[in-house]
């Protein structure tokens, strides 16, 4: 499998709220970090590490899925949740860290990323450049 995920785990102990909620458009894009590793003894793979925040209500860890698609140089990442349709009162921040390699690893050139709604009405992403 292309990839791997490393962690997949809730950062905070007590879910926060944000002073400014009328002001944030959800769901929060998801923030994203990429960097291309190249090791002297095997194969090359990008570090991906993202940040979600996910309604408090919601038990489940976001899920990850398995296989993505690369689209014009662009890893498409999908995260799935299951976000009610209202603004949530309160969130938690998740952190996840992957590792994605394939033969053509090295041709990515950008990574975009989707925090995806199990019902697809409330969706967002967020595309990174890799340097």
């Amino acid at each position: 499998m292309p990839l791997k995920v490393i962690q997949n785990t809730q950062i905070n102990q007590t879910p926060f709220t944000l002073l400014h909620s009328n002001e944030v458009t959800y769901p929060i894009s998801p923030l994203a970090s990429v960097k291309l590793i190249t090791p002297t003894d095997g194969k090359s793979f990008l570090s991906i590490r993202v940040t979600l925040y996910i309604d408090s209500t919601v038990t489940e860890s976001p899920r990850v899925q398995p296989n993505p698609a690369v689209i014009d140089n662009s890893l498409q990442l999908y995260f799935d949740y299951n976000y009610s349709e209202e603004i949530p009162k309160s969130l938690n921040a998740w952190y996840l860290e992957l590792e994605y390699t394939s033969p053509t690893v090295k041709k990515i050139t950008s990574i975009t990323t989707f925090l995806k709604d199990i019902d697809p009405e409330t969706s967002t992403g967020t595309k990174i450049i890799i340097a």
